[in-house]
Formats: structure tokens, sequence, C-alpha cells
């Protein structure tokens, strides 16, 4: 079984790094068939060099930015059976891999995967608050699944797709473009088939986003925009704010 990693990236030459190293340890001496494609995303700094500066890292250059643009490129480049959609700035715990192949191994019949964040650079505190918020979505997407049978939970960054489901549903929403995109791709892969979410499959990643804006109102607009996105299939929050530490000003998309 391939699986193909799609990482899209702008203005990551801070953490790409960080990212493909730990996946490259990860697969070090492992029988794995594994592809890793970076989606540059209209970088301008060094993200590309990066990257390329990577063994067997395949670059593709996606000119218009917007993180569902990069992930349906990636996605269209790809050739695994799997494809594990990770940002530029998460990091790999140890067995992510194995236990992904292990859980689609033994279950052919489940068409997508996904496990929570870990916020390596925010104070345990801020990670015992977004835990609970974890519980709060995980009792939703119960109810959601199984009962209502309306959606599923997908985390952003830490999910992964078998390709044959992803072509079925005709790929990536692009009316989607940050907020809600998780949301909107659980719920349409949720019709065709099972969708998991596991607290036994975290990601470690940077809590930029969460320090910058604040817990209390992150919090409310992912759930704001998770809701909405069930009801009325198109996302509350369409602009967000570039929170990478080159860029001095706040850029809205």
């Amino acid at each position: 079984m391939k699986l193909s990693f799609v990482i899209p990236a702008y203005n990551e030459e801070t953490n790409i790094g960080k990212c493909l190293g730990k996946i490259r340890e990860e697969i070090q001496n492992k029988p794995y068939d594994i592809e890793i494609i970076v989606v540059n995303n209209a970088s301008t700094d060094r993200t590309k060099e990066i990257a390329s500066s990577f063994q067997n890292v395949k670059i593709v250059d996606e000119p218009k930015k917007g993180l569902v643009q990069a992930r349906q490129s990636g996605f269209i480049a790809s050739s695994g059976d799997l494809i594990a959609n990770v940002d530029a700035d998460t990091i790999l715990t140890p067995r992510w891999i194995d236990k992904v192949l292990e859980e689609f191994s033994k279950n052919s019949e489940l068409i997508a995967l996904s496990g929570p964040f870990i916020y390596y650079d925010l104070p345990r505190a801020t990670n015992i608050g977004v835990r609970i918020f974890y519980y709060l979505g995980f009792v939703s997407y119960l109810a959601n699944r199984f009962i209502f049978r309306t959606g599923a939970m997908l985390q952003g960054g830490n999910f992964i797709i078998r390709k044959s489901a992803l072509e079925k549903i005709g790929g990536y929403n692009l009316e989607f473009d940050f907020y809600g995109e998780d949301t909107d791709i659980a719920c349409r892969l949720n019709k065709i088939g099972p969708v998991k979410f596991t607290f036994n499959l975290p990601m470690y990643t940077s809590g930029r986003r969460l320090a910058a804006e604040g817990v209390i109102t992150m919090g409310m607009r992912y759930g704001i925009n998770y809701l909405w996105t069930i009801i009325f299939k198109k996302p509350f929050t369409k602009n967000f704010i570039d929170i990478r530490p080159k860029n001095n000003k706040s850029h809205f998309s």
C-alpha cells in the first residue's frame, strides 16, 4: 500500500525542514512505499529551495495561493493509494506511519482517518484546554456520524484519505480556502464510506495561530465553521489572517 504525503507550503522556510526531516527519520530503514510531495504555494522565501534539498521529495508549484488549492494540486500529482494531508508546520509523532497503514490494512472499507493536534510550542495548560475542545468535538462527531448520519470529523493537517474515495467525490471543494475545509471533505466522504477520528493518531504542530489570535477566539471560530459547513455546506468565515513570523503585516485572503 503506497502512501503519498501532500504538504502545502506557503513561505514555510522556518518549518518545512523539520517537517520533512521527521518524515525521513520515520521511514529510514523501513519497507514502506512512500511518496513525499511538497506543494510550493506561491512562496517568496526559501521554502522551495529547502524542500528541494531533501532527497526524493517531489516539488509541485501551485501559483494560486490557498490551502485547499494546494491540497488539490498535490492530490492530482500523487500516485499513492493513500494520501496523507499534513501541513508544513507539523511533525510526525512516533509510529504515525505504522498506525496509519495498520488502520487501513485491517479495514478495507475505511476511506479516511484522522487524529488530534498536540501543540509543541504552547503551555501544557493550553494543550489541556485544546484537549477538552477535541472531546466536545468528538461527541459531536459521534452524534453526526452514527445518529444523524450528516457528517464526520477530520483534523486539517492530520488526515489520510484513500485516493480512490477522493476521486469518487471529485476531489477537494475549492469554494473553501481555510476554515471548514476539513469538515467539508469529511461530510462528503462520510456519504460513501467510514471516516474515523481517533485520539491514537496525534500529530505535533505549531500553536502560532492560537497564540496570535487566542485560544477562545479560535475555538469559537472553528466551532461555528464546523457547524455552518455541516448545515449549509459552505464556510462561515471566508477570510483568515496570515500568521507567519516573517510577515509583519496582517494579510487577508
